[in-house]
């Protein structure tokens, strides 16, 4: 849908009703991957693409029904035997459309432009359609349950910078397609240690985009790091100078050594990273902070500091330390109290921007 916001967002400002369709699945070979959007005017006017081509005709008529009924549909299509002409995709796979009224004006605003935000379209007649960012939301389906259920989701999904249909769980009979505008979130793994190919494994299968940075050529290769999506050679807080992040990045620090430690962590902890953890013993963080003090970082930058690295699992290999690593970079995301539920009482899941405001 960002593709073509700016379009819908004049079509709002001058009043043109249209209808929008999307791609909500995809099995096997097709043209447009989930997410893809087509919008059709009062006036027949399409811009976007759902097939590119395939069966552009065949969507364009369900939108002007639903333009006419106000009520959204949902069909699939996919390849036809019977002649190359018939409706479906000749590539040989099956694309799924949600055809709806158009979304809010609000909506629409929210999704233009490059900040991060998840659309969920409720994948009923309706088509109510809400955009979630992270401080904000943006329209609602008109059920308080749904949307606190809906946003919930949203917001996960977007974290990971993942696109998908999920099941709206306080309604088993109801479906919402979510559609995340956002970059994987990033794990930055610095020390190439036996350790850091299980933190990028790991990181990996959570949905990270990982880098694994050790000053040391020799031990910063790809074959040693088969999980990583990038290696790089370089002094670790140089590389992180220059490196892009924001609130969801973790910084991982595994090298252990005040030669490494001091300088990255100088840097890492006055970044607006999510996330800050180094290994070591009590003693290595003792002396640790002590250098950083000297270094001038204060009490309140300190504190952002996750040393020993991990939570109490009682981790003795590579795998379970990453495992103890992973488990509370999570919980401090997603302000999980890393105790067992099973001692908690109230919701398991947590939604750190439940109270934000909606519109």
């Amino acid at each position: 849908m960002r593709e073509i916001a700016g379009r819908l967002g004049a079509r709002h400002r001058a009043g043109v009703k249209y209808t929008l369709a999307t791609v909500v699945g995809v099995r096997g070979s097709a043209p447009r991957q989930a997410g893809a959007a087509m919008a059709v005017a009062e006036d027949g006017e399409a811009v976007g693409s759902v097939s590119g081509g395939c069966v552009e005709g065949t969507v364009h008529e369900l939108c002007r029904e639903v333009m006419e009924t106000g009520v959204a549909v949902r069909a699939s299509f996919g390849y036809s035997d019977d002649t190359a002409f018939a409706v479906g995709l000749t590539c040989g796979g099956t694309i799924e459309v949600f055809v709806q009224p158009s979304p809010s004006a609000q909506v629409v605003e929210a999704v233009s432009g490059a900040s991060p935000v998840a659309v969920a379209h409720l994948l009923d007649g309706s088509g109510a359609t809400l955009a979630v960012r992270p401080e904000r939301v943006y329209g609602t389906t008109g059920l308080a349950d749904v949307d606190a259920e809906v946003v919930g989701q949203a917001r996960a999904l977007l974290d990971g910078g993942a696109t998908g249909i999920q099941s709206v769980r306080c309604r088993p009979d109801m479906e919402v397609f979510i559609q995340s505008h956002a970059p994987k979130p990033t794990l930055l793994v610095f020390g190439a240690i036996d350790h850091a190919a299980s933190v990028a494994a790991i990181g990996t299968f959570l949905g990270f985009r990982v880098t694994v940075c050790d000053a040391r050529p020799a031990f910063a290769t790809e074959a040693r790091f088969p999980d990583a999506d990038e290696m790089v050679a370089d002094w670790p807080h140089r590389y992180l100078k220059s490196t892009e992040v924001d609130s969801r990045t973790v910084v991982v620090i595994l090298t252990h050594d005040a030669t490494f430690d001091v300088p990255l962590l100088e840097v890492a902890l006055r970044l607006p990273v999510g996330y800050v953890g180094a290994m070591g013993s009590r003693r290595t963080h003792a002396e640790r902070l002590a250098r950083l003090r000297e270094a001038g970082l204060t009490d309140e930058e300190l504190a952002r500091l996750r040393s020993p690295i991990g939570l109490d699992l009682g981790a003795r290999t590579p795998q379970e330390t990453a495992v103890s690593i992973a488990a509370e970079f999570i919980a401090v995301r997603h302000g999980g109290t890393a105790l067992p539920l099973g001692r908690l009482d109230g919701p398991i899941h947590h939604d750190r921007t439940a109270s934000a405001a909606a519109v």
